[in-house]
């Protein structure tokens, strides 16, 4: 059993939360996008649904600045047989990223740092690491080091250059170092900071692209700089500026009803089963910058909005459209490995960046920026095409790309002029 609803004429009739700005809607066929070729979504979701493959899925495309077409597939509770509606809440993940990096660089704009200011200088936490010699390490125990070459920058940790680890994609020394001292798992972001200060890097700063807790570290750079909470300046200076009233660091009770389940594959037929709720009920003590956040197609639909028009959306002014454009460009220096990033795409300041068409087999024009979340959420923005997909489900773990890749076919091949 599935539920899909397309944003035609009929929009206005969209379930959509009742507080807060939407943004303008039109009829697909009015922005160069095929209806027809859109209801292609609805059938392939659709049918991932009926065979059990999904829990609850949400889909929106916006073009030219309108809502042109919104999905729900599936069940957001299917022990309830709850179906999925297009304003559920889902666990964002990754997805948090890029509006933690939009919050590093409004502190930027005020003129608090320059991105090639060394970390320690603001978390003195991280001044001075040395750098792990992987190849000479035996145990976590005796990690024999050299000195870094040079500081590590805010601007290594926007890109994922700066050395640091996530602790649990890889198997290094320094990962299982980062596992037995519970870095990424300590009460607060200020606590994981002291932790990471007694690690080893795991590269010289500025040699590899590694993907890490860099962004969950710019988040307590936006506490020290700003002196505010974490989640109080998302709030103040991004959330409540942009109308993205569903989105935070927890569920509250009165929106529990609207919270997505998360599910997982079992065995070798993927048999659906409910997976890790990994809580998001409570407000938490450690506010993740690079993982922590909650929100709908909506409310994130707002944002990449925003990130399309040149940081502003409904008089809310966000960032400037030159730091979007420097945020939007490839920071990574030639040569550097790029570990999982698809072929012909480098990363810059929050999401990663397509440098060639055409390398990865997918559709989207050189420009176009993303990131996803580890239970399949993805966001996309093509300043070429001026579009916008958005897509929400809840597997882990999700080993299946299917899905997300899925969804940014299927709306291209209805994109007719």
């Amino acid at each position: 059993m599935h539920k899909a609803t397309i944003a035609f004429a009929l929009l206005a009739l969209l379930s959509v939360p009742a507080a807060g700005q939407d943004l303008p809607r039109a009829a697909p066929e009015d922005v160069g996008l095929s209806p027809e070729r859109l209801q292609r979504i609805d059938e392939v979701f659709g049918s991932y649904a009926e065979e059990g493959r999904t829990g609850g899925v949400v889909g929106m495309v916006l073009r030219h600045g309108k809502l042109v077409y919104s999905g729900a597939w599936g069940m957001r509770d299917v022990a309830a047989g709850d179906p999925a509606e297009v304003d559920d809440i889902y666990r964002i993940f990754s997805m948090t990223k890029p509006i933690t990096s939009v919050a590093v660089m409004i502190l930027y704009e005020e003129g608090h740092f320059f991105l090639t200011d060394p970390m320690g200088r603001y978390l003195p936490e991280l001044a001075g690491l040395p750098v792990a010699d992987l190849a000479a390490a035996t145990s976590p125990e005796d990690i024999p080091t050299e000195r870094a070459n040079r500081a590590i920058t805010i601007q290594d940790l926007l890109r994922h250059t700066s050395g640091i680890t996530y602790g649990n994609f890889s198997n290094s020394v320094v990962d299982q170092l980062y596992r037995s001292e519970r870095v990424g798992a300590q009460p607060t972001i200020a606590d994981m900071v002291t932790e990471m200060g007694k690690i080893p890097l795991m590269y010289q700063p500025g040699t590899r692209w590694h993907y890490s807790l860099s962004t969950d570290v710019l988040g307590r750079l936006v506490e020290v700089v700003s002196g505010q909470s974490f989640d109080d300046f998302l709030r103040e200076r991004i959330f409540e500026p942009l109308g993205m009233n569903d989105t935070g660091f927890y569920v509250p009770d009165e929106k529990s009803d609207r919270f997505a389940r998360s599910y997982g594959h079992q065995g070798p037929d993927r048999t659906l089963t409910l997976g890790d709720t990994l809580g998001f009920t409570q407000p938490p003590t450690r506010l993740s910058g690079g993982g922590g956040l909650v929100s709908t197609a909506r409310d994130y639909s707002r944002f990449a909005q925003m990130l399309l028009n040149g940081g502003r959306l409904d008089g809310a002014q966000i960032l400037s459209r030159k730091t979007i454009e420097l945020m939007t460009v490839d920071h990574l220096p030639e040569g550097v490995p790029t570990e999982f990033l698809s072929p012909g795409w480098g990363f810059g300041l929050g999401f990663t960046v397509k440098n060639e068409a055409g390398t990865d087999g997918m559709p989207g024009s050189v420009g176009n920026y993303y990131w996803f979340g580890v239970q399949g959420t993805s966001f996309w923005v093509d300043p070429e095409e001026d579009l916008i997909g958005i897509f929400m489900i809840q597997i882990r773990p999700n080993r299946d790309v299917t899905f997300r890749r899925q969804f940014k076919r299927m709306v291209y091949q209805a994109v007719i002029e």
